[in-house]
């Protein structure tokens, strides 16, 4: 059997400080070693039972389903149990504890921390669970926990319908809500949790719970911003707007104007309506190879009252182009995934929540930015605003409900060689924003791997002791750790 770690211990601290998985003494761990401690009788047991597909090291296919989204995570589950359906969670879920075996929950695989995998464990993977309802007339839609956003989206959009859903089309449902979900639609509707009406989730102990805000209001609080931390979430259910074409694009000025763009993007974000959205990169121009900054917009209303309200924006300094326009929905949700929806590229990223943009954060930006050391990296900017803003902070697990920007240092690079290069800009660069950052709390969707547990909890806010205790209630052993970790408490 393997080792179980005590909630709260030294060595739970050291799982959430790597966010990868069981410390293993005495350094590397053959792959033979790691499966020792798996009981084959109760393997074959679990095999005659599942549904779905169950991969281990030795089998065909093996090598693909143990990747995710940031290729540069390179991990070696010992099992992958490919569910088709509830029963399979519960099945999977039960063999992981049983024979003490480290927990991942993969949906769509997207973190970049890579909490979808681990080392000589489990993970349940819901990618085959890819069912969708959508009912027009009450205005909802139902979708289990392997659905990716543009897989909602094409099914929602065909009604002319949509929920706040993330700004890169391959990001998983399931993770993207679970963190709160930030999104191009959250000023007008709120984020992703303040549109879900009801979960089904599986607990610790292997109990399926349906949870809302009636049933188990504490669970379905805590689901709403807690993460990954509460159990597997297999189906969520969802509020829908009407959504049809939006505006939506980028502003794009060479990096000299730069220091121009930040001020007036830090002065323009505070007067958007609530139908407005405006989100800044600084990035590499594809075609020029030159570091450039843009402000990327949308606006979900009137179209002539979005031109009206985003004119300023347009006309401000010498723009290198402007590609704002009239867009269907579908293709406002894909405008930011190249490069960062690729699958397999390597990554590295840090962020934080900013209140105020400095201008000593400005310099610093500016600075890092002619400093990139791959043109597929980029420093941005995610303004919450509006809906988003008036639920009260203690009405969801989400802590972070006023006007305030979340910022991230996104490191992209295609030769796995390159790596110690690239995270290395990551880390100076952020060295350098620390000191203009405040406590280092962020949306923790968007943390790494290596924060500091202090940093993690920071990130839940006035919320991080009811969510211990719920944590104490709903998985005293902290089997679901691969994650953002709430230790129970």
């Amino acid at each position: 059997m393997g080792e179980r770690l005590a909630p709260g211990s030294a060595e739970e601290e050291d799982v959430e400080r790597t966010s990868w998985g069981v410390p293993l003494e005495g350094g590397t761990v053959e792959m033979d070693e790691m499966l020792a401690d798996v009981d084959e009788g109760a393997f074959a047991t679990l095999r005659a039972v599942f549904g779905g597909e169950l991969i281990r090291p030795a089998d065909d296919g093996y090598d693909a389903a143990r990747r995710v989204w940031n290729g540069n995570i390179d991990r070696r589950p010992a099992l992958i149990a490919r569910c088709r359906g509830v029963a399979d969670v519960q099945r999977s879920l039960a063999f992981a504890v049983e024979e003490g075996l480290v927990v991942s929950v993969r949906g769509g695989g997207h973190s970049a921390p890579g909490y979808g995998t681990n080392d000589g464990g489990l993970v349940i993977d819901l990618s085959p669970m890819k069912g969708i309802r959508v009912d027009p007339t009450a205005r909802t839609a139902t979708a289990q926990g392997g659905v990716l956003w543009r897989e909602l989206d094409r099914e929602t959009q065909a009604f002319g319908l949509a929920t706040t859903g993330g700004t890169v089309s391959n990001t998983g449902i399931a993770g993207l809500t679970l963190g709160g979900g930030l999104g191009w639609l959250m000023g007008k509707h709120g984020l992703t949790i303040d549109n879900l009406r009801s979960a089904d989730v599986i607990t610790a102990d292997g109990t399926f719970r349906t949870v809302d805000t009636h049933a188990e209001p504490d669970l379905f609080w805590a689901l709403r911003g807690g993460g990954g931390n509460f159990g597997v979430v297999v189906s969520f259910d969802y509020d829908l707007h009407p959504v049809d074409t939006v505006l939506g694009g980028m502003v794009v000025y060479g990096l000299d104007q730069a220091r121009d763009v930040l001020r007036f993007y830090r002065e323009l974000c505070p007067t958007l309506p609530d139908e407005a959205e405006a989100y800044l990169g600084v990035l590499t121009d594809p075609n020029a190879g030159m570091p450039v900054v843009a402000m990327v917009l949308g606006y979900n209303g009137d179209l002539a009252e979005g031109e009206r309200v985003l004119a300023p924006v347009r006309t401000f300094g010498n723009p290198l182009v402007d590609l704002v326009g009239p867009v269907p929905y579908g293709v406002r949700q894909v405008m930011l995934d190249e490069p960062n929806a690729v699958h397999g590229l390597n990554r590295y990223w840090r962020s934080a929540f900013v209140d105020a943009i400095s201008d000593d954060l400005i310099a610093a930006i500016v600075d890092q930015a002619s400093r990139f050391s791959s043109p597929l990296s980029a420093l941005l900017f995610f303004y919450l605003h509006g809906a988003a803003t008036r639920v009260p902070v203690d009405a969801t697990a989400f802590s972070a409900r006023r006007p305030i920007w979340d910022f991230d240092a996104i490191g992209q690079w295609a030769e796995l060689t390159e790596s110690d290069v690239h995270t290395s800009w990551v880390r100076t660069a952020w060295d350098e924003f620390a000191p203009h950052l405040g406590d280092g709390a962020g949306y923790i969707n968007h943390l790494s791997g290596d924060e500091r547990p202090e940093q993690v909890r920071a990130s839940y806010g006035s919320n991080l002791a009811r969510l211990r205790q719920l944590k104490t209630t709903y998985d005293p052993e902290n089997t679901f750790r691969m994650n953002p970790n709430i230790s129970p408490g």
